[in-house]
Order: C-alpha cells, then sequence, then structure tokens
C-alpha cells in the first residue's frame, strides 16, 4: 500500500508520487451475447490480481489468464449477485481460490464489506462503496480513476433483473455517490450492450436518459409502470 494516499475531497485513492508508476495489466472480458463483463485487474510486480464480477462458467479462461502471467487471485469482486437464480454460482467461483467479497450474506467462501472499506492487493488499493438499488447489496468498486459500477447505470441492461429492487435507494446511489465524483472518473459496468463497457461521470451526468433527464419523482413514477408478472426491462439497455 506504499505510495498511495486518499483524496477526500474527491473521494478515491490516487499515487503519492507519479515518477515511476507500477506497471499493472487490465482486462475486459465482454460477453457478446448477454452484454456481461467481467475485469481482471493484477499488479505484476507483486503478481497479485483482483477479478470484478466473473462468472462461474467462465472458469477456465479465467484460470488461464491468471496462470498466464503467474497471478495470485487475492478477492473475487462481486458488484452485485443473483444467486437465487443461479444457486451453483457460489461454489463455482469458489474454485478460483479467493474470497468472494459482496454486499450481502453468501455463506462459506463470502466476505459481507460495507461503505469505506479497503481491500489491498500487490501495492495497489480498492475502496468499497456502498450503492444499492439495482439490488439490495449493490457495491461499487473504486480503483485510481476509475469505478466499477455493476449494473447501477445499465438500465435494463441485467438479463438477470432488468427492474431495480429498490428505486429510491437507485436513484439516491447513482445521483449522490456517483454523480458526485470528479467529471473524468472512468465508470466501467457489469453489463454492457454493444461491447461497450466504459464511460464518464461527465457523460453519464449530462446524457443518461433515466438520471440525467429524469427528475426523481419522474424517475420513480417510470419505475412504477413495470409490471407485476413477465416484468420487461423498463427501456432500452443504457449506458
Amino acid at each position: 500500500m506504499d505510495g498511495m494516499i486518499f483524496d477526500n475531497k474527491k473521494g478515491i485513492f490516487r499515487l503519492a508520487h507519479c515518477a515511476k508508476k507500477e506497471p499493472m495489466y487490465f482486462r475486459i472480458l465482454h460477453d457478446d451475447a448477454s452484454g456481461e463483463t467481467t475485469y481482471l485487474l493484477a499488479d505484476l510486480d507483486a503478481r497479485e490480481a483482483v477479478l470484478v464480477d466473473p462468472r462461474g462458467r467462465d472458469l477456465p479462461v479465467l484460470s488461464a489468464l491468471l496462470a498466464e502471467r503467474e497471478l495470485r487471485l487475492r478477492w473475487v469482486l462481486r458488484t452485485h449477485q443473483h444467486d437465487e437464480q443461479m444457486p451453483q454460482e457460489v461454489a463455482l467461483l469458489a474454485r478460483l481460490g479467493a474470497p468472494l467479497v459482496q454486499g450481502q450474506d453468501g455463506g462459506p467462501g463470502t466476505e459481507r464489506v460495507s461503505e469505506g472499506e479497503v481491500r489491498p492487493f500487490g501495492h495497489e488499493l480498492i475502496r468499497v462503496l456502498a450503492t444499492p438499488g439495482h439490488t439490495a447489496g449493490c457495491l461499487s468498486f473504486a480503483w485510481r480513476d476509475r469505478l466499477f459500477c455493476g449494473g447501477l447505470l445499465a438500465v435494463g441492461g441485467c438479463p438477470h433483473q432488468p427492474w431495480p429492487s429498490t428505486p429510491e435507494a437507485w436513484w439516491d446511489s447513482v445521483r449522490q455517490r456517483v454523480f458526485t465524483l470528479p467529471d473524468e472518473t472512468l465508470l466501467f459496468c457489469a453489463h454492457g450492450r454493444r461491447a461497450r463497457s466504459v464511460s464518464t461521470v461527465l457523460e453519464q451526468r449530462r446524457w443518461h436518459p433515466f438520471f440525467a433527464a429524469l427528475s426523481r419523482d419522474e424517475f420513480l413514477a417510470r419505475m412504477a409502470m413495470r409490471p407485476e408478472v413477465g416484468a420487461e426491462a423498463p427501456g432500452p439497455a443504457v449506458f
């Protein structure tokens, strides 16, 4: 954790000095069919890595990526989960050999975390933000100038749950937690359409058709129109 400082004003971790940055490895794994996206971050000097939103069925690919560079997996970071629909998912991800960090209790092999907690890997730090809404226990993970925000901004993009569990909390998480970050903060989603997985706070704050274009009351009214059975997405997948 040497060389890292927390910028209280901007709410992110930064390098204390930039004369020589640690070499980092960053990979995006995108499923064209579902839009689901996984991220691999690694400190190559320390040979330590984290995975953000991996899927159990991708274990062979993920294991090969880690083995290719002789990386030790420190954490499996889950912005959200739908384990009730995929009951084998926790057991599959546990085979990666690292704790599953998430916002809800998940049984053996999982670690429930909350706002402000930090997880180190190598010489890097990842900070936990509580951003409920898409699901009650949704988290976002801040690393350097990036925020991995799961399904928070991808309205209608999640194939497992297109509608939010708590619309009020969803609005507050986006407007009060994400949109207050610096304009240049990079946002990485877990559900990207047309292979688009990254945006910026500035872009989403100005142009998001739900969280920028609607008032809070209009947003909640739109969410309240969802059908009780067979609910479809509230609009086109957005990010």
